[in-house]
């Protein structure tokens, strides 16, 4: 009888922590050492309804990025929304999803190790019995955790998690620790957890590349017109920069800065040109006032993109920032990255003899 596959269940202590990422990377340094693999991701967050079609977009996304053929992809058996938390709530919906996990999940367990994509944390899917920690306890699955570090008071959800997952939690990621805090991670926190038990895989520092957004990405969340650079769209964008000063100090702050959106009142034309003059990836202008017409010759010129948002500054400030903070890996420049952060910083072997399996090829 063929063995059965082990299962490894990558969650976090919060949403926006960078599973998906982390699930890509070592995913990809999986497939490298020659065993065969599957993915599936039990709870659906990011749905996408095209023509006639419904997908999740991390599964098709990992899936299309592993080339895994479909029996290797199991699809979430749950999309979790408004509308199926109700359903939930109010009784419509008594499905026993546990049952419906154990029969997708363990149809999957060919191969050497099915990858399974966690909840946002430790309580979402609570209501319909897939939390991490039931999803880890019916498939048996170990539990690696990615944590956003911002400073050393992260250690205590890591602390409480150990508590409640106890011997199932295999190792932590670290994840996002800026340059400044590496020293403390490496001295400080990685002995401690060590310690506590909590075996530290990875400690993956901050990457501006990572925390890029597209501008188109910003388009969609802005709900902008797009006024010239239609074609650019694809650009990334590390940061944001306020127009709001005057000129001069202008000049100087967006000189700082590189690879940034600019967001500016449609009349400040002086700020608009500065900005053209600086690295900036998209100008985006608030107040509905169209640029004059040597701004965008300019702007198709240098091929910046120029939008427009029928929304007051701070709000438009606000709507940027909250999706720097829920960035998504879905661009090929940010496969590249996370691989390479992965394969430097990600503890493989120690990865595989916890799992007790062995590669099929060198170790990269």
């Amino acid at each position: 009888m063929p063995k059965s596959a082990k299962y490894l269940l990558i969650g976090s202590t919060e949403t926006y922590s960078g599973k998906s990422a982390t699930v890509l990377g070592l995913s990809y340094q999986l497939q490298q050492t020659g065993l065969d693999i599957s993915y599936g991701k039990p709870l659906g967050t990011c749905w996408n309804v095209s023509v006639g079609n419904v997908f999740e977009e991390d599964v098709q996304f990992i899936a299309h990025s592993l080339n895994l053929p479909e029996n290797r992809v199991a699809l979430p058996i749950l999309a979790l929304d408004e509308a199926s938390v109700q359903k939930r709530l109010v009784g419509e919906d008594k499905t026993n999803y546990q049952q419906s996990l154990l029969q997708q999940y363990l149809q999957m367990s060919k191969g050497d190790l099915v990858l399974l994509e966690g909840p946002g944390d430790l309580e979402e899917g609570k209501l319909f019995d897939l939390s991490l920690l039931q999803v880890a306890n019916v498939l048996d699955a170990a539990v690696l955790l990615v944590a956003r570090y911002k400073s050393l008071v992260s250690v205590e959800p890591l602390l409480s998690a150990k508590q409640r997952i106890g011997d199932r939690l295999i190792g932590v990621v670290l994840n996002d620790i800026p340059s400044e805090q590496l020293e403390s991670v490496t001295n400080v926190v990685r002995p401690f957890l060590e310690q506590q038990g909590i075996p530290v895989l990875a400690m993956l520092p901050k990457h501006d590349v990572l925390r890029s957004v597209s501008v188109g990405e910003l388009v969609k969340q802005l709900k902008a017109d797009i006024l010239c650079g239609s074609d650019r769209l694809d650009l990334m964008v590390e940061s944001l920069a306020i127009g709001a000063m005057n000129v001069n100090a202008a000049v100087k702050y967006f000189r700082k800065r590189r690879n940034m959106a600019v967001v500016t009142g449609g009349d400040r034309v002086e700020i608009q040109q500065a900005a053209l003059e600086t690295s900036t990836q998209c100008l985006i202008l608030t107040g509905q006032l169209p640029p004059p017409p040597f701004i965008l010759s300019r702007a198709e010129e240098l091929e910046i993109p120029i939008l427009s948002v029928d929304l007051d500054t701070l709000t438009t400030v606000e709507i940027v920032d909250r999706t720097f903070g829920q960035v998504r890996v879905h661009e090929p420049l940010k496969v590249h990255c996370i691989r390479q952060l992965m394969s430097e910083h990600f503890d493989l072997e120690r990865l595989l003899s916890k799992l007790g399996l062995s590669p099929a090829a060198a170790l990269p």
